[in-house]
């Protein structure tokens, strides 16, 4: 669901080849912009080669190209990994939203992995569950903000590769534990898992009002319990009290 080792190769191969061209080249913008660009148009290739989804290789490598052209515009070489920066505010804020809303994105990308739609949703304790996990996967794209902005801020292009190389599968990796470990403890006992939600019909609407005293099927208001809806008559030969 990730990309797995493949996709932590497309996110840092281009940033590496970016500061070596960058400082082979005595620190020339284009040289470092022309590896990056020949680096990931080569792993572009060979994933196509190995059959992967063309739209996903394409998306990583148009990322490159526009990161490039930043770059190449600003005429700074820090502002190569400004996208980088920004997407990652971005992924911070979306978590975030996400848990408030009682949406979160774990168990949206679960959900949709496992073909569940909102089943899960409809079952109190994995929203619990995903919610808290969904937490550690915010928290992943808040470091890496605090690491990248005073970075970036400083012009430090080194230090921004070895972090971005730091904070790639790693963090990932920490992340997918870490939220697992969250999720499981977070299920009550007893609880058949994520492939099995518990729906609970008609979760998230009103509970229907209890009938009032005497309104049981069967009865009428006003009569004693047991006492069907006909009236019954007094007696021949007496008449009613008037």
């Amino acid at each position: 669901m990730l990309g797995g080792r493949r996709g932590a190769v497309d996110a840092t191969a281009p940033p590496v080849a970016f500061a070596l061209g960058w400082l082979a080249t005595g620190r020339s913008l284009v040289g470092g912009v022309a590896a990056a660009v020949l680096v990931g148009t080569a792993v572009a290739a060979w994933r196509l080669r190995r059959g992967d989804r063309p739209r996903s290789v394409l998306i990583g490598l148009l990322a490159v190209c526009v990161a490039a052209l930043i770059a190449l515009r600003t005429g700074r070489a820090t502002d190569f990994f400004l996208v980088q920066v920004l997407s990652n505010v971005a992924s911070a804020l979306a978590w975030v939203v996400s848990i408030v809303i009682r949406w979160p994105l774990l168990g949206v990308l679960v959900g949709v992995a496992l073909r569940q739609r909102g089943r899960w949703r409809r079952d109190p304790a994995l929203l619990r569950a995903y919610g808290r996990g969904s937490w550690v996967w915010a928290a992943t794209y808040a470091v890496r903000v605090t690491v990248f902005v005073p970075l970036y801020l400083g012009g430090q292009v080194v230090a921004l590769v070895v972090a971005r190389v730091a904070l790639t599968w790693p963090l990932v990796a920490s992340a997918l534990a870490v939220s697992w470990l969250v999720i499981r403890r977070s299920l009550p006992a007893g609880h058949p898992g994520l492939r099995h939600p518990v729906t609970v019909p008609g979760s998230g609407a009103a509970p229907e009002p209890a009938p009032e005293p005497g309104t049981e099927p069967g009865t009428n208001p006003g009569t004693e319990p047991g006492v069907g809806t006909k009236r019954e008559r007094p007696p021949r030969g007496e008449r009613p009290l008037r």
